[in-house]
């Protein structure tokens, strides 16, 4: 049975989580036989008590008997079923094997999922093996050499490699999907706690070595992953009412027969937008946000979040949410918090900076840092659906040059910024950026419209976190990649709407936003290929049950 809102204080130990548990249920301690924590989060409404919140899978004696005497408690029911069921399996005679474009967290599960299911796909990546890209990625960091294939964007693991790590989203997931991904994380390396933690997390060190056991799981099962694989042409056969793909070619030359490709590109993917806009894949534009990276001391937004208590292991360092409806017509909103984290350098195109934010498991560094960004839509970049990647070149190609065109990022002080003011040093937050940073005014990195809004922000967000506009925090430009300023459209099958057999999936399709919805959006897609295939191909059975990993 699943048991919900069960309150303790902080310091709590184990022996009172089960008298807790007794209490509600009022049986006796023989009669618990066994519970598993589904969920822990923090109730943080009192700062100076903050307490856990637990909900709880609980085995007892004679659950039927306690369900009917507990009929009617909102907070006590029977556990739902989560367990993941393969939806097909292929059949020995299936011979072909579909492409999946792409090695991010989408990439990563749709190639997964069809190679547990026994399809033996190829996964091409542009860019490298995710240690080596790890390599190339300080080279940017410590060196300002920019590897334009294989960066922060581009590589083994993709953009969610070098980042906070979150595993969490606001998406619906009916079908618990969310937990097939973190199950497949536990089983790669990840720690238990991702499975019941409220805001689960892992970090660029853990996810780099996670990351290489998944590519080991579907090498073993199958499927192979080819680095340094550009595609540079998507093949389409037919007329208007019969174009399907036929084949994709790298940039080498190689042709690969495939009926089934999935686009996995990631948001930073232009040189394939382009190519695919060239190949009348249908394309639009689609909103999405611009602004700086924010730094402040992590201390300060401790003792503002938990008040007393800061510090406190359980707790660990504290993040924030905040949106502001600006005069304007613009709404500002925090996005990619990173608790004890780092701003990190992530362009991927020469002589243009952009920012993003990274943070480690421990996330114990001194500054907290999150994107302080502006929504923005098709209307302030017309022109077409790759209107909007030129839009972010403009802004990222003027970062660049405020900050002496050798990949140093502008920086300004808040207290310079809200009063339009160059910064000619800096105080006490010390930037977190590498390869360096250049104190300038940055008005001139964002539309005019952008820095309005930001800065009536900044003051407004200061009535929630106090000292949030503390004069010495830092705003480093710009970022720009916050989300797909594209969506390359599919219809309810996973299939490109003028395309057949043209999976458009993950972020830089335009259908998720980070590492958990990213890899959701993957296991759909892939289930979706999977059985098209067989229908197509009459080599597999559905299977509508439960059924082993690989093939059957």
């Amino acid at each position: 049975m699943r048991l919900t809102e069960v309150k303790l204080p902080l310091d709590h130990t184990g022996p009172e989580l089960r008298a807790a548990i007794l209490k509600r249920l009022a049986v006796a301690d023989g009669d618990l036989l066994a519970y598993v924590i589904f969920r822990r989060g923090v109730d943080a409404r009192r700062r100076a008590a903050p307490s856990l919140i637990y909900t709880i899978d609980v085995t007892v004696a004679d659950e039927a008997a306690l369900l009917q005497r507990l009929q009617g408690d909102r907070h006590i029911g029977p556990t739902p079923d989560t367990a993941y069921k393969f939806v097909a399996r292929a059949s020995p005679a299936c011979t072909e094997r579909p492409v999946v474009i792409g090695s991010g967290p989408c990439g990563l599960f749709a190639g997964l999922l069809l190679a547990q299911m026994g399809f033996n796909p190829i996964i091409l990546e542009r860019g490298k093996a995710v240690r080596e890209r790890t390599q190339d990625t300080w080279g940017l960091w410590r060196k300002k050499m920019l590897n334009p294939e294989s960066n922060v964007q581009f590589g083994e693991g993709g953009a969610g490699t070098f980042s906070d790590g979150k595993l969490y989203s606001q998406i619906k997931d009916p079908r618990f999907l969310s937990r097939k991904v973190l199950s497949e994380f536990v089983k790669a390396g990840a720690p238990e706690e991702i499975m019941y933690v409220s805001k689960p997390h892992i970090g660029t060190f853990r996810l780099v070595g996670m990351v290489e056991n998944m590519r080991a799981t579907i090498t073993a099962l199958g499927g192979e992953i080819r680095f340094g694989s550009r595609v540079s042409e998507v093949e389409i056969s037919g007329n208007d009412k019969t174009r399907a793909v036929s084949a994709v070619v790298l940039a080498g030359g190689e042709r690969i027969t495939a009926k089934h490709v999935v686009l996995a590109i990631g948001h930073s993917a232009r040189d394939t937008f382009q190519m695919l806009n060239d190949k009348d894949v249908f394309l639009e534009a689609k909103p999405f946000s611009i602004g700086f990276r924010i730094e402040h001391p992590q201390s300060l937004i401790d003792r503002a979040r938990w008040g007393k208590v800061a510090g406190h292991p359980l707790l660990g360092a504290a993040d924030y949410k905040l949106v502001h409806h600006c005069k304007n017509g613009r709404s500002v909103y925090s996005f990619c918090m990173c608790p004890g984290g780092t701003v990190v350098a992530a362009a991927s195109e020469p002589e243009r900076v952009v920012t993003n934010g990274m943070s480690q498991y421990s996330r114990n560094e001194r500054n907290a840092n999150a994107g302080i960004v502006v929504g923005i839509t098709p209307e302030d970049y017309p022109g077409g659906p790759l209107a909007g990647i030129e839009f972010q070149r403009q802004w990222e190609s003027r970062a660049f040059e405020a900050g002496g065109r050798d990949y140093s990022a502008p920086v300004q002080r808040v207290a310079d910024f809200l009063a339009d003011r160059p910064s000619t040093a800096l105080g006490s937050v010390i930037p977190s950026y590498t390869p360096g940073v250049t104190p300038t005014n940055l008005r001139d990195c964002l539309p005019e419209y952008a820095i309005a809004a930001i800065r009536e922000a900044i003051p407004a967000f200061a009535k929630q976190i106090p000292g949030f506009a503390l004069d010495d925090a830092v705003l480093t430009a710009v970022e720009t990649r916050t989300s797909s300023p594209l969506r390359i459209r599919r219809g309810d099958d996973f299939q490109s709407i003028n395309t057949r057999g043209l999976y458009p999936a993950g972020e830089g399709a335009g259908y998720a936003g980070g590492i958990m919805s990213a890899a959701v959006d993957g296991i759909e897609v892939a289930e979706a290929l999977a059985l098209d295939m067989l229908k197509s191909n009459s080599l597999g059975i559905p299977s509508p049950q439960p059924s082993p990993e690989g093939r059957g």
